[in-house]
């Protein structure tokens, strides 16, 4: 592949609504968004609205095999992973290039099970959390993918450039970090830390920068994580925590994260792929993890 045009976004909720945005501004004829028929006849009748503008966007089935992909970017929430494992099916090539913007550091590899790891790139978002209500979509255009290659023996190098190349063509902000892995623990432990306390204590971003008792238990939450990251061979984490704190602290005040947002509105929360991939590795590396097994039951608890 020389260059990518056929994109398939999976997913347009508070992250993936950005990039479908950007990418039906540029190219609507080349973008389609993977939905199930009950999405498809709910966005028909009533569209996303994203930034007071209606996205009307190309939507497509599981079952359509009219339509291959150079670049697949998925969006959705973790416990929505398996069945866009499966419904991307029809539109891999063999030289697709997938990214997921997922919260947590298991997805790629979940992905890599059923398709392998030559056209997989390791990323997240990152910025100002969109803020949702219903179909409408707020985002203050504060964020950027974080792409790159964990392993070039396994993973096509070359993808990293074309992915690039098109970023720029669209207008998508992004980074490429030269330690992926580091950058996407960093994240993770970010996540782990405010995502779950917000979702605990129901506050925003503004009220937790403010409490001083609020920063002590973040850091001890992220503690755990470092604890694990050095285990797991990540470099360079003496400095991780002043790193999170500074992208914690740059959040606008009244920003809430994606999991006080589902817990808001009634929807299950992604405990699992925090607390929950937290609980496990310590099991693994037999590292104590006690603030992430309280969280994990506090949260457990308003999941229902």
């Amino acid at each position: 592949m020389n260059e990518i045009n056929n994109v398939l976004i999976c997913g347009i909720g508070a992250v993936g609504s950005i990039y479908a945005n950007k990418i039906n501004e540029y190219s609507p004829e080349n973008l389609r968004v993977l939905v199930d028929k009950n999405r498809y006849e709910k966005y028909i009748k009533n569209p996303k609205i994203f930034n007071g503008k209606r996205l009307d966007l190309n939507y497509i089935l599981p079952d359509d095999k009219s339509f291959k992909a150079d670049l697949i970017i998925i969006a959705t929430k973790f416990n929505g992973l398996n069945d866009v494992i499966k419904n991307i099916e029809n539109f891999v090539k063999d030289d697709t290039i997938i990214i997921s913007l997922l919260n947590g550091i298991i997805s790629e590899k979940m992905m890599a099970q059923k398709y392998g790891q030559t056209h997989i790139l390791h990323s997240y978002f990152i910025g100002h959390s969109a803020m949702r209500k219903g179909n409408i979509i707020t985002h203050d255009g504060t964020g950027f993918i974080v792409f790159g290659v964990l392993n070039p023996e396994v993973t096509d190098i070359n993808d990293k450039v074309l992915v690039e190349k098109f970023f720029d063509k669209v207008g998508i902000k992004y980074k490429t970090p030269d330690d992926i892995q580091r950058a996407m623990w960093l994240k993770f432990m970010l996540n782990v830390s405010s995502n779950q306390t917000s979702a605990v204590l129901r506050m925003n971003f503004g009220q937790m920068q403010k409490s001083v008792k609020c920063r002590k238990f973040l850091t001890d939450v992220m503690q755990e994580v470092v604890n694990l990251a050095k285990a797991h061979g990540v470099k360079n984490t003496d400095s991780m925590i002043d790193e999170a704190f500074a992208s914690f602290d740059s959040m606008i005040s009244e920003g809430k994260t994606s999991m006080l947002q589902d817990v808001e509105a009634g929807r299950k929360t992604e405990v699992e792929i925090f607390a929950g991939t937290v609980i496990e590795l310590g099991k693994h590396y037999n590292i104590p993890t006690p603030y992430n097994k309280v969280l994990h039951e506090l949260i457990g608890i308003i999941d229902g």
